[in-house]
């Protein structure tokens, strides 16, 4: 039974075998004539007109279902949204919006939205609240906030947001309040990314090209479910263009099935799989010598550390073939410079994943990647606009509750490292938190070990959020406030390129939520911080910002963009690390104390007859936010546990089956998929289920949370969560009380 195992894991797959035989599979790959449709629109920006539909208002605005913040051409009759669809200028959407997108009405008009400030009115939990004006609403949570800083100082109270378009002022309202304490979900999702290309490249995550890409692989990044649209557009179209597709993934995903091979790697093993690349590439001279001369430095403390690490060498350990290994390094490197790895996204999968994503940048670098133009280099944004004047910030002298930087020197401040906060927070170390004011964020379903989560909840005074919807957080909180949703209202401008895009109201806010510019600033003069907010309403703030630019507001609010000259004189591109080169070895590494080139370490593995917990998003949901979604529900109600059909048989499982999964800190109950789709090693469960919150009525107890299984482990150099360090058990499920 080893043998046979280790036969079918040693063995890519390409998509023509797997699928033979499949009319689903055949039926799944992409039409021509759909295919064509692929393509961007490139049309002058200063002349582009709202495409007319009688009986109907249009409007531009800007996507929020999930943080790609996609161009909408919203239509609108007799005051109500009626649909929702891509617009074709915008570089994010090229005319099209994925599921989520297209279902942002339904957020609108969802029955469960938060429609008035709710005051708890029972213990936290109980669902018990009590309806409160606005005025009581900002009066009670400044005082509470106002409390806590004159009794316990600023820094106990914590503030944690998503990435969004209003992220500045909140960072305002928490720097003017004088706390260090600032969450983020970023180190939940890619932090390891971001930290290796900024210890290489000076830039935090490359743009990626795919017009004229003829080779790429691309481990873990799930690109046709969890949708980042036109970068989802951009490599179906570069797939249906003859470029090459590698997928290295323990699953059978839908960006596998679209892969011209698949390798179903071992998990925490990529570490192994690129630094086999890297050898290759060093010991048969296949790089680009001249760029890497002129652009690079380190390159032969790099070649000297990867000799071990030959393809022989990682066969066994990632459990792909040598030769495999070999041919892919070869191809790569024979497509030059039409080539790259992809960097990821969400990279929190493993400890050793920091030294996996310095390595992917390390072999982009010597394929000649790097400056602009090439197949992933540095996003260049050449807008400037017009700063809200503020005073100075209040001198912050205490710790952060994340351990940024005192105990992990180099995670950048805008990033933390959310999980560390949280268990700090448990454990009061180094100072007790009272207070945290969430926005826009859903900290209990997204943290692994969602019941520290609620016990650090139970550890603090006061608890605010900020949301459209009762949430799993919302539910445990002191304090909601309703917000409108991105349909309703006003944020700051978005920026990409030389362009600016509005984000502005399709219709008035409903009932009686308000958008967050507004809430800020009145919270802000509750606080005596109005002089940090010096802007009259929505619109005045982005009049500030359009001051530098030749176009009103009224004329932005009508064509939805402006795009800006383009400068006369290219200026010199400079890399922002200390030498000014990409820096194949990390100066500020090696100034740390850790390795200066990436070097091997060896992942936990489960114990015999336990599985890798691998997690993911699948295309209609975005992690917590979506599964209340009326639209979107009909098409995805709720998870399963995808298993193998060996592991399920071995078992007893069969497809459909309850299923009991079980971790060092929680258990689920959920169905099985038996699908020859995952390693025999793995099972597979989607995020962003199971949720708590009686709120939301459609969404309540459907499926499972990955949240209640994950451990909490986090990289000492990225602080990135390593989230598939977790490892279960699976049994079927028996009722007890039957039986």
């Amino acid at each position: 039974m080893a043998a046979k195992k280790t036969q079918w894991l040693n063995r890519p797959v390409d998509r023509r075998t797997f699928l033979k035989g499949s009319a689903t599979g055949m039926a799944s790959l992409l039409a021509a004539d759909t295919l064509s449709l692929l393509r961007p629109v490139t049309a002058n920006a200063q002349t582009r007109p709202i495409w007319p539909s009688p009986g109907y208002k249009h409007r531009y605005t800007l996507c929020e279902m999930c943080v790609w913040r996609c161009g909408v051409d919203g239509r609108v009759k007799n005051g109500k949204i009626v649909k929702l669809e891509g617009n074709p200028f915008h570089p994010h959407a090229n005319g099209k919006l994925c599921p989520r997108g297209q279902a942002g009405v339904a957020a609108v008009y969802d029955p469960d939205r938060l429609k008035y400030p709710l005051l708890r009115d029972g213990d936290r939990g109980s669902g018990k609240w009590r309806r409160i004006s606005w005025d009581e609403a900002l009066d009670y949570a400044a005082s509470r906030m106002l409390e806590i800083k004159y009794r316990y100082g600023p820094e106990t109270m914590v503030f944690s947001t998503t990435h969004n378009l209003l992220q500045p002022e909140f960072e305002t309202l928490l720097k003017a309040f004088g706390s260090p304490n600032y969450g983020t979900q970023r180190s939940l999702c890619f932090n390891s990314m971001v930290a290796a290309h900024l210890f290489t490249y000076g830039f935090q995550e490359p743009e990626r090209k795919y017009e004229g890409v003829q080779y790429m692989i691309l481990a873990g990044r799930n690109l046709m479910e969890a949708i980042s649209n036109s970068e989802t557009q951009a490599l179906m179209a570069a797939v249906a263009g003859g470029a090459k597709l590698v997928v290295v993934d323990p699953r059978f995903t839908k960006t596998a099935a679209k892969a011209a091979e698949w390798c179903p790697i071992r998990p925490g093993t990529d570490l192994a799989f690129f630094l086999a690349i890297l050898q290759v590439m060093v010991t048969e001279k296949r790089y680009n010598k001249a760029f890497v001369e002129k652009y690079t430095t380190g390159f032969d403390e790099v070649a000297a550390a990867v000799q071990p690490y030959t393809p022989e060498w990682a066969a066994s350990i990632c459990e792909i073939d040598a030769k495999v290994i070999r041919r892919l390094a070869r191809e790569l490197t024979g497509a030059m410079p039409n080539a790259f790895v992809h960097p990821n996204w969400r990279t929190s999968n493993f400890v050793n994943s920091f030294q996996a994503e310095r390595t992917i940048a390390i072999i982009n670098a010597l394929l000649g990647n790097g400056l602009p133009g090439s197949m992933c280099s540095a996003p260049v944004t050449t807008v400037k606009l017009g700063t809200i004047k503020r005073p100075s910030f209040p001198r912050v002298k205490a710790l952060r509750l994340d351990g940024v930087p005192w105990k992990y020197p180099l995670v950048p401040l805008k990033l933390g490292v959310f999980q560390e906060m949280r268990d700090n927070i448990v454990k009061g170390d180094p100072y007790k938190a009272r207070g945290w004011f969430i926005y826009r964020q859903n900290p209990v379903d997204s943290i692994a070990n969602r019941k520290k989560t609620l016990e650090a909840f139970s550890k603090l005074d006061f608890i605010m959020t900020i949301d459209i919807s009762m949430n799993d957080t919302a539910w445990f909180s002191d304090l909601v406030l309703p917000e409108a949703t991105y349909l309703e209202r006003y944020d700051p401008l978005l920026t990409i390129g030389r362009e600016v895009f509005i984000r502005q109201p399709l219709i008035q806010p409903l009932f009686e939520s308000r958008s967050g510019l507004w809430i800020f600033k009145e919270l802000g003069k509750r606080l005596g911080l109005g002089n940090y907010f010096p802007y009259e309403n929505e619109e005045d703030y982005l009049r500030q910002q359009l001051k530098p630019l030749p176009i009103s507001l009224e004329e932005l609010k009508a064509r939805g963009v402006f795009r800006v000259p383009e400068e006369k004189e290219a200026k010199a591109y400079t890399f922002n690390t200390p030498s000014g080169k990409i820096e194949l070895s990390s100066s500020i590494l090696k100034r740390s104390g850790f390795a200066p080139v990436p070097r091997w370490e060896e992942p936990p593995r489960p114990a015999q007859g336990s599985f890798y917990l691998l997690t993911g998003k699948v295309a209609y949901h975005t992690q917590f936010a979506t599964q209340n979604n009326k639209l979107l529900r009909e098409h995805f109600p709720a998870n399963s546990l995808w298993i193998s059909p060996e592991a399920a048989k071995a078992r007893g499982i069969k497809d459909g089956d309850k299923v009991l999964v079980e971790s060092k800190i929680g258990r689920v109950y959920v169905k099985a998929k038996v699908t020859k789709g995952i390693r025999p090693d793995c099972v597979y469960m989607n995020q962003g289920f199971g949720h708590l919150s009686q709120g939301w009525r459609a969404g309540y107890g459907k499926g499972a949370s990955d949240s209640d299984l994950h451990e909490s482990v986090t990289d000492p150099i990225s602080g990135g969560q390593a989230l598939t360090q977790t490892f279960v058990n699976v049994r079927k499920f028996i009722d007890e009380v039957s039986s």
